[in-house]
């Protein structure tokens, strides 16, 4: 049976805002069922490696390491605008940004990507798994959403 992890919790805003400017609960312009781009988080304008943290919704560990699947839609803002590259990751036992130590730091990086000068206009990204990401997962209650927005420099 599918599962889906869904946001249910800022970790960490950063400089990160819902689509009305606010900074409170924005994961819920993130955690629908149903697709709406009509609400979104946003960076600010010239982002320089600008975090945003959500927590997931818990899983039951399937006990399977394939068809794991992340997706996400990004989006720039403006067209023509600055280049801005976004890296996706998914973690484990995320805490915060600091130094890792106990009760500190990101926690374990279970997989990452990088797309290069986002478009303007909504893309789908989905991120299949590699059964070593996916047996990298070890406590399927405490999983995060890292995304970080930079401003690609000429």
């Amino acid at each position: 049976m599918p599962q889906f992890a869904r946001p249910s919790a800022d970790t960490t805003l950063g400089a990160w805002t819902d689509d009305d400017g606010l900074d409170v609960d924005i994961f819920e312009a993130i955690n629908e069922v149903v697709l709406d781009d009509q609400d979104f988080i946003t960076s600010e304008e010239a982002p320089d490696a600008s975090v945003y943290v959500t927590k997931l919704t818990t899983l039951e560990d399937p006990v399977i390491n394939t068809g794991h699947v992340l997706r996400v839609r990004i989006q720039k803002e403006l067209a023509g605008g600055s280049t801005i590259d976004c890296d996706v990751e998914l973690r484990q036992d995320y805490f915060d940004e600091g130094e890792p130590g106990e009760g500190t730091g990101p926690g374990t990086l279970i997989a990452t990507r990088t797309y290069e000068d986002v478009a303007n206009g909504w893309t789908t990204k989905e991120i299949e798994l590699t059964v070593g990401e996916a047996g990298d997962i070890t406590d399927y209650t405490n999983l995060y959403l890292r995304i970080v927005a930079s401003q690609a420099l000429a």
